[in-house]
C-alpha cells in the first residue's frame, strides 16, 4: 500500500511539527509504503500502522483524508 507524502505532511504540520515536515519532504518519495518506510516514518514520529490503519479504513489518524 502506498500513501501519498502529502498527506504524511499534513499530518506532521497538523501537529505543529513544521520542522519534521520538512525533513520529511525531503527524504521521503511522492508515494510512502508504511511498511518499506517504517524505520525513517517512525524517527519522524509517525507510526506506520497508524497509517495503515487509517488508509485502509480503520481510523487512526483522525481526518487525515479529509473524507467526504
Amino acid at each position: 500500500m502506498q500513501i501519498n507524502k502529502d498527506m504524511v505532511l499534513g499530518l506532521l504540520k497538523e501537529r505543529g511539527q513544521h520542522d519534521k515536515a520538512a525533513e520529511a519532504d525531503q527524504q521521503l518519495p511522492d508515494k510512502v509504503d508504511p511498511q518499506e518506510h517504517a524505520g525513517l516514518l517512525e524517527r519522524l514520529g509517525v507510526n506506520p500502522q497508524d497509517l495503515i490503519a487509517k488508509f485502509t479504513g480503520g481510523g487512526g489518524l483522525g481526518g487525515l483524508l479529509g473524507k467526504s
